[in-house]
């Protein structure tokens, strides 16, 4: 059986075909499977990403950092899912939450990858993979 997750999608030899309606935020994907019983299939996609979650702790630093670096008040909701732009971030704010994060956790983090960084669970997901590679 072979599984590929964008929001819940998933592939079995019994069944080959798609339906829209199973798949849910997606706007455009290219499979290939090769073997008995799978095709090659274009779905819809919107946005497809792979990525492994960082660990709550990880995550809770973040929000730590992000929560001081922006002078946020304790009521205000911020979670792996909270954009920095939404939080109130410009672009010197997430220069300085990745300067945080670089220190808190003693990683490097390249200018490349700092301009990706959008929300609280990608700046985890990257300390994460740079801690790996450690």
């Amino acid at each position: 059986m072979a599984s590929v997750t964008a929001s819940s999608v998933k592939f079995s030899p019994a069944s080959s075909l798609i339906k829209q309606n199973q798949v849910s935020n997606l706007k455009k994907a290219s499979l290939s499977f090769t073997g008995n019983g799978f095709q090659s299939h274009r779905l819809p996609v919107r946005r497809f990403r792979i990525a492994c979650a960082a660990k709550p702790e990880t995550v809770n630093k973040v929000v730590d950092i992000v929560r001081k670096q922006l002078a946020l008040p304790d009521d205000r909701d911020v979670c792996g899912e909270s954009k920095f732009s939404v939080l109130g971030a410009d672009s010197l704010d997430t220069v300085e939450i990745v300067m945080g994060l670089e220190e808190e956790f003693g990683i490097c983090v390249e200018e490349e990858s700092a301009q990706s960084i959008s929300t609280v669970q990608e700046a985890a997901d990257l300390i994460e993979e740079l801690l790996e590679k450690k």
